[in-house]
């Protein structure tokens, strides 16, 4: 086995048990369904559904379907939150909502744009190694849970606080976020399909003020998802303000920013635009 493989095959067990334990914190002082907490189950769902796709997935030795099958699960587990959490109120309707909405948009921009490419080039050198690629699916599921930590948690809450201004502030940082995520892809998908631009990158618009300006938005709405859902937590359940920071580590320091940087670098380094272009863009956070 090759050392690759070693180490995706001894991440997977570290991840369950990460898993594992946001479970047990997230479902103190929360609903049960059939005597089982109702969190509990959110966490075994959002694996059990990425080691269901992966199945196919390494039969058929693609990734077209990776990104899809994350955003379902984010639909398909908030949606059996609603119907499993017993006295589900406005506030745990309205982080739902807003769970549902993101996962739709960025589900089918994904989707859209692998069918297009016809590929994701993170994973040509995976998909052939069972360990790597079961790995890969293994993670999505800790991201998953982890992500919606703030938002699964705080539905599943047996503590009930009336919408406030913790929810009005929240949704305004969600909205921002959103808006600012769905209008870099947007400008991002323009800017790609135009023959006129094959080969070269993208510098205008929101892109002017970040080079990464869809992963801003997409830390700050997470960030107003867990300021929605402050007022409910309590003990353990602290732990789902993981959330935001998850997805923030995630981005900037994992799979996000370092690997398109990366990519970037391979095929701009060197060219005079490009450089005057990274040495006066912020990578993340847009100048004003």
């Amino acid at each position: 086995m090759k050392e690759s493989e070693r180490k995706a095959l001894a991440a997977i067990p570290v991840v369950v048990l990460l898993g594992a334990g946001l479970a047990w914190a997230g479902s103190q002082n929360g609903a049960a369904a059939g005597g089982i907490p109702v969190f509990t189950l959110a966490v075994a769902a959002a694996f059990i559904i990425q080691w269901l796709a992966f199945i196919p997935a390494y039969l058929r030795q693609t990734e077209r379907f990776y990104d899809l099958t994350g955003s379902l699960t984010y639909i398909a587990v908030t949606v059996m939150l609603m119907l499993l959490t017993p006295g589900i109120d406005a506030r745990g309707f309205l982080l739902a909502a807003l769970v549902l909405v993101w996962a739709a948009r960025l589900g089918s921009f994904l989707f859209r744009r692998i069918s297009k490419a016809g590929k994701d080039d993170r994973f040509d050198e995976i998909k052939p190694s069972f360990v790597r690629f079961l790995s890969t699916w293994t993670m999505q599921g800790i991201w998953v849970a982890f992500t919606a930590a703030a938002a699964w948690v705080a539905m599943t809450s047996a503590n009930r606080v009336g919408l406030d201004w913790f929810a009005l502030i929240g949704v305004l940082v969600w909205i921002a976020g959103f808006g600012i995520e769905a209008t870099a892809d947007r400008q991002k998908g323009k800017f790609s399909a135009d023959p006129a631009n094959k080969g070269k990158f993208i510098h205008t618009g929101l892109w002017a003020k970040s080079r990464h300006p869809n992963y801003f938005g997409e830390i700050l709405l997470w960030v107003g998802v867990a300021i929605i859902a402050l007022p409910v937590l309590q003990g353990w359940q602290w732990v789902a303000l993981i959330s935001p920071v998850f997805v923030a580590l995630l981005i900037t320091k994992v799979s996000g920013v370092p690997h398109l940087e990366k990519k970037a670098d391979r095929k701009w380094g060197g060219q005079a635009d490009y450089e005057e272009y990274k040495k006066n863009t912020p990578v993340l956070i847009p100048k004003l």
